[in-house]
């Protein structure tokens, strides 16, 4: 008769051990993979969400979220537009930049001394011409880093701690296929008392890689729940003619 034959004690405990050592290097490696926003299966898909009455619309073509990612690469990514952005369009945004942000410290909503994050900054414009007025503690994020001025982040998910940025500009918010999810990471990094600048287009529309259309400043008043406007004017911005500017409230102090 066979008899089943078993582990030694010795085996098995030494299995156990090689488990319980390697489980730190799986939580690393998890860590370190891509974090995005993920829709929530029971959530409606992007395009069947509704903003201010019908104000801002998400455009449709995107079946997961995965998709948008590999859209709005093909974009950052093409050759030929970032040989562009970084050589004939460099200092001419630059130029211009720094006029709508020295206009920003005059009217005191920026100043040398704010930490500042501008979104979707591409190859940095905004925040070399941040650091070229003064405002030197300055950074970009995009879906690709372009060091030293702009570090790898998606603005749905941003990769920074709650309220560490006075400052926060972005001309991209026509590239957001979850703006409610945009403007809350906007709020949760801002500090209280903190002004955020977003440059839109009312009366055009975007460009082919843009994930929605905004028609009024209303569906931002909505979503900016934590925040009051501080001016709403036209700006000439590469083909985007509003700026909206918020600033998030403070807590109410206890009695």
């Amino acid at each position: 008769m066979k008899t089943t034959q078993t582990k030694p004690p010795i085996l098995r405990k030494c299995f156990l051990l090689s488990l319980l050592l390697s489980l730190p290097f799986f939580l690393v490696l998890l860590s370190l993979q891509p974090k995005h926003h993920h829709q929530n299966t029971t959530d409606p898909p992007p395009e069947k969400q509704s903003y201010g009455s019908g104000d801002l619309k998400i455009r449709p073509g995107y079946p997961s979220y995965k998709s948008y990612i590999q859209r709005q690469l093909k974009k950052t990514l093409n050759p030929k537009l970032r040989e562009l952005w970084t050589t004939r369009d460099w200092d001419r945004k630059i130029r211009v930049f720094a006029i709508f942000f020295q206009d920003l410290k005059q009217k005191r909503l920026l100043s040398n001394e704010s930490k500042a994050l501008c979104i979707g900054a591409r190859v940095g414009q905004e925040v070399e011409a941040l650091r070229r007025i003064g405002v030197s503690d300055s950074v970009g994020i995009d879906l690709v880093p372009s060091p030293p001025l702009v570090m790898r982040g998606d603005f749905h998910n941003q990769p920074f701690d709650n309220e560490t940025f006075d400052f926060e500009f972005s001309n991209v918010f026509d590239h957001a296929l979850y703006p409610d999810r945009f403007v809350a990471e906007i709020e949760r990094t801002l500090k209280p008392g903190g002004v955020c600048v977003l440059h839109v287009a009312l009366s055009r529309r975007s460009d082919k890689y843009s994930a929605n259309d905004i028609y009024s400043v209303k569906p931002l008043v909505e979503m900016f729940k934590g925040s009051e406007v501080v001016h709403i004017r036209g700006v000439d911005g590469f083909g985007l003619d509003t700026e909206v500017v918020f600033r998030k409230k403070r807590p109410i102090p206890r009695s």
